[in-house]
């Protein structure tokens, strides 16, 4: 293959002004935890009563003060991806040029701990996850959010209580959560980092390891007689896909099978040989390696084990998205940072800032996959995305209410401005 080049850039994407959670902050892929368990219906109720009055209080007298009018011109869309390691939400109202964030939350949960060994969830997993799901009940209802899809992915597809916990979600909640297929999953993915994809690659590798699962999905943008058109939203992104596999494996699933806390030189190898096993078959069938051969092909990463190793190798002492999100990084750093963290204990592992201890046992799992993918297919580089299913949701919802169209958007601006429309 030859290394993929970046062009003069995609399209600007999401633009990030969220503020911090007060226990999660922001990122796509890190956050903060909890792990106290669910309030009674009656206190959960009262506090988000309270949280729609103490919102609406606010409205008001920023609207008598005078408040920003345009942030009550566009409806707040939000995007809830409820993982097999960590639920996120994403809440944004349309930009110009994209979205812009409204707020976000994190947090690790894993809810898919133990699931490749029992086939159910752990009602220890359960109550983390219903802790944080409170959270984003309440957000999505102080912020009065418009439209929302809300999702799960495969630890929810495969364990068998999989689908009486989203209903429990439903009646506690009132939250309607979509069990996503493993297609759907990798086209979201997709959608979420296209704006980072180079315009001038022929071919493009995305690849998101997940807790549970891991999607790869080839592109090939020469269908499509300009690929900037494509990036700029005039062709859809999905009509590039020519091939994708969700592989049945993950941070989550390889750490509990392999030991992710002591990860030896022949352990991490022997995760990387079972991934291989499982990427094979679809590399039978549709030979990229013969396909993409001295085309111009370009690696794109979405997951927290690629974020992670940017975090590691820029010495961050705290993850920063801004310093990670598209920044590209090359084999040797990558293999660089693996040796390094394999020659590190777990306990060193989670001094590392941006590890920690709720990562410590999922990193080197997570680099074994990676490691496979690139023996695979090998690359001189890749780009690392800190966004993807949210920032796909979203895109999709807005894409759907036509925000992007010159005459709405234009006429958004025409009530901000004072005058209105024809009618």
């Amino acid at each position: 293959m030859k290394p993929d080049h970046p062009g003069p850039g995609a399209p600007p994407g999401a633009e990030r002004l969220s503020k911090a959670d007060e226990s999660a902050g922001l990122g796509g892929t890190h956050g903060g935890s909890g792990n106290s368990t669910p309030a009674s219906a009656n206190q959960r109720n009262s506090a988000q009563q309270a949280s729609v009055s103490d919102a609406t209080a606010r409205r008001d007298s920023n609207a008598r003060a005078g408040g920003r009018a345009d942030d009550l011109a566009d409806p707040i869309y939000g995007a809830l991806d409820l993982g097999t390691n960590n639920c996120r939400l994403l809440l944004a109202r349309p930009s110009r040029r994209g979205f812009r964030v409204v707020d976000a939350f994190s947090r690790i949960i894993r809810l898919g701990e133990g699931v490749s060994l029992s086939g159910r969830l752990s009602d220890q997993a359960m109550s983390r996850t219903m802790e944080a799901l409170k959270v984003c009940a309440g957000k999505l209802q102080r912020h009065r959010v418009g439209r929302a899809r809300m999702v799960a992915t495969q630890a929810c597809r495969v364990a068998e209580n999989g689908q009486s916990f989203v209903a429990n979600v439903r009646d506690n909640f009132g939250l309607e959560i979509e069990v996503l297929t493993s297609e759907m999953e990798a086209r979201l993915a997709v959608a979420g980092c296209a704006t980072l994809i180079d315009p001038e690659a022929e071919f493009v590798l995305v690849f998101d390891i997940g807790g549970g699962s891991s999607e790869i999905i080839w592109l090939d943008m020469t269908r499509f007689g300009s690929r900037r058109d494509v990036l700029t939203g005039r062709y859809d992104i999905d009509d590039a896909i020519v091939a994708w596999e969700s592989l049945p494996v993950g941070v989550v699933t390889l750490a509990e099978r392999f030991d992710g806390r002591t990860v030896t030189p022949d352990s991490f190898a022997a995760m990387s040989n079972a991934v291989m096993e499982l990427l094979a078959p679809f590399e039978a069938m549709h030979r990229f390696c013969e396909r993409v051969a001295g085309r111009k092909v370009h690696f794109l990463g979405t997951s927290g084990t690629v974020t992670t190793i940017a975090g590691v190798l820029l010495d961050l002492e705290r993850y920063d998205r801004k310093r990670v999100d598209g920044i590209w990084l090359n084999t040797a750093q990558i293999n660089d940072v693996t040796s390094r963290l394999l020659n590190l204990s777990y306990e060193d592992r989670i001094l590392e800032p941006c590890i920690g201890r709720e990562r410590a046992d999922l990193v080197l799992a997570g680099c074994a996959i990676l490691d496979a993918i690139l023996k695979l297919w090998p690359a001189e580089r890749l780009r690392v995305a800190d966004r993807g299913l949210r920032e796909g949701i979203l895109m999709r919802l807005m894409m759907e209410d036509g925000v992007w169209r010159t005459g709405r958007r234009r006429r958004g601006r025409s009530r901000r401005s004072g005058n209105r429309p024809n009618p």
